[in-house]
């Protein structure tokens, strides 16, 4: 997530620059063949042009508002595990009395941290459809890091879960699914033992539920891809529309004067560049866990859960909260 006050026009320009190249051979063609060789013909009028620009307008803008409703429901989903987290913290120091041996407040809250850990690994986990892996995102990627991709999941749950459990964890395919499970299972013995009451028993299986519910939520945006059919006749529509501008802005421009028909070659890089980077600002809203830098800041969200779950246990040594790199915040 950015996390400036805007991005900054030449950052928008590098992401855009093979765009920009191709637009501008795309617009010196044409206008060297009319101008320069005299080949009238290849002029089309600008209304059917018009026609076609209207229609990419339309549906760029269908993208784009929907990518954004992807964006901010998985921005409302982990609001609301934010909140389930921190009610967690609350029934668990509330409702569940410490074994005389051990630690049982820490195990169920440090469980808690290793579920948010192993959920957010799994949605960094690249999808055939996701856009990170083109040249122009593998390129802006050098001005932020996503700590999934560069730190090992082995690592982070060692110091949550217990050797048996984490064991048992990585060998699951749906690691965070497991965790909560190991979570109803301590519960069921806690109450066995008589450390949990009956009616707060149930409470606290209804937020794990609860919690399996925001991660099922999670999962369908994570697994269920913007519409392909929608993605690709936008950007049919889009490239069309870069094609015919410089050809419809011929005859436009002679009208002003003979040399003025050189303007074709910097208005219709002007008119075709917006088109070709709103359907980019679309895309790159499209998934919003793949690790972006328009993400849901998953990481930097889990990493605030964490303080307040070990504030909560009175623990002094807390992880420092995670800081925006050229003000991008994962």
């Amino acid at each position: 997530m950015h996390v400036g006050r805007m991005y900054p026009l030449k950052e928008f320009l590098f992401w855009t620059r093979r765009e920009i190249y191709l637009i501008t051979i795309i617009t010196i063609i044409p206008t060297v063949l009319y101008a320069y060789f005299d080949i009238k013909w290849i002029a089309i009028p600008w209304v059917p042009i018009a026609l076609v620009g209207t229609a990419a307008a339309f549906i760029v803008g269908f993208k784009n508002t929907q990518t954004y409703n992807r964006l901010w429901e998985a921005r409302q989903i982990w609001g609301a595990i934010v909140n389930s987290s921190r009610a967690w913290g609350i029934l668990v120091h509330d409702f569940v009395k410490q074994e005389e041996a051990g630690n049982t407040h820490q195990q169920l809250i440090y469980r808690h941290i290793a579920w948010l850990t192993a959920l957010r690994y799994q949605l960094r986990e690249s999808r055939t459809w996701e856009n990170m892996k083109k040249s122009y995102n593998v390129e802006y990627a050098r001005f932020f890091v996503v700590p999934e991709k560069v730190n090992k999941l082995e690592d982070e749950l060692s110091t949550l879960l217990s050797a048996e459990e984490e064991a048992y964890v990585l060998g699951k395919k749906n690691r965070a699914t497991h965790i909560i499970s190991l979570q109803s299972k301590h519960l069921r013995e806690l109450k066995e033992k008589g450390l949990i009451e009956p009616l707060n028993y149930v409470e606290l299986e209804n937020m794990l539920v609860n919690l399996y519910e925001q991660q099922g939520k999670s999962e369908r945006i994570k697994n269920f891809p913007y519409p392909r059919q929608f993605a690709s006749i936008n950007l049919f529509f889009v490239r069309l529309f870069m094609i015919l501008v410089p050809f419809g802005m011929l005859k436009e421009f002679e009208k002003l004067g003979d040399d003025l028909v050189w303007l074709t070659i910097p208005f219709g890089i002007v008119v075709s560049w917006v088109f070709s980077t709103m359907e980019k600002v679309g895309e790159s809203t499209e998934n919003p866990f793949e690790g972006g830098p328009n993400d849901v800041p998953i990481t930097s969200m889990s990493r605030t859960i964490e303080i307040d779950l070990r504030e909560m246990l009175d623990e002094t040594e807390l992880p420092q909260p995670i800081q925006p790199l050229h003000d991008i915040l994962m």
